[in-house]
């Protein structure tokens, strides 16, 4: 990697610096290996450390770079190709969508999803996590919420020791329930976001790092059944969505209407 002149650059610093290294992260270096350091890297490019993290920020954004604890900054290998939704009329848990179930409690939801469950905050909610692999890598946490009205087949509050007394059980409980209901259809929003702690170390990322968001609404006649909100790693994740046109969610950050 050699040294480049910024100064007299049109456009921002670290963009171009952030073009520059991803040539040199195609020519010089290998995926999985350990860039040096920033102190070395910034004098290398005769940039302030400011510009350079700027740079690195923006490749590890687009899926060029990982910061991994311990290790350092590495070059990234390809996304993977994750479908989501490939079956639009489909209950989570159906038809072996990929993901495993973890957990379940009743927990009251942040106020933007009772927003979309159009519930109150004293009505009991399900909610239940669930991940997501992909060639023995984690690449999604969840989070299913679903209304104690949705599934009356469990007792509330709490559900029913014999069917599920903890854990995953708990959780293909709730999902067994849900998909005794007629689905009419489903929306499905993605936006990008910074991973919370407990996403992060599900996802074995550090927390802050870019996700992938994606919620999905599913509706029965009475109106919305459940909300999912999934989080997939975006430094390694690109979404396929069949049903909505093939689109991807790639480097160049198309989105779907």
């Amino acid at each position: 990697m050699g040294t480049t002149q910024l100064e007299t650059v049109p456009e921002p610093k670290y963009w171009h610096l952030k073009t520059v290294l991803s040539e040199a992260l195609d020519s010089d270096f290998a995926v999985g290996e350990v860039l040096p350091n920033e102190r070395e890297l910034a004098a290398r490019f005769g940039v302030a450390r400011a510009t350079l993290r700027q740079a690195l920020e923006q490749l590890e954004l687009e899926g060029r770079l990982q910061r991994r604890r311990g290790v350092g900054t590495t070059v990234a290998p390809p996304r993977v190709g994750v479908a989501v939704g490939s079956t639009r009329h489909s209950w989570p848990g159906e038809s072996a969508d990929g993901w495993e179930a973890v957990d379940a409690a009743e927990a009251v939801p942040p106020a933007a999803v009772l927003k979309l469950l159009g519930t109150a905050a004293d009505q009991p909610v399900h909610t239940v996590r669930r991940t997501r692999s992909t060639q023995g890598q984690a690449v999604a946490a969840e989070l299913l919420y679903v209304p104690a009205a949705s599934v009356p087949g469990l007792s509330v509050p709490g559900l029913s020791a014999v069917d599920a007394p903890a854990g995953a059980g708990r959780a293909r409980a709730v999902l067994r329930e849900l998909q005794r209901l007629d689905l009419d259809g489903q929306d499905r929003s993605v936006e990008l976001g910074s991973a919370r702690a407990d996403d992060a170390k599900e996802l074995d990322r550090l927390p802050g790092a870019p996700v992938l968001v994606v919620t999905t609404r599913y509706f029965t006649a009475a109106g919305t059944a459940a909300v999912s909100i999934a989080t997939y790693r975006a430094d390694t994740c690109r979404l396929t969505f069949g049903d909505s046109g093939d689109v991807e969610i790639a480097h160049d950050t198309r989105v779907a209407s």
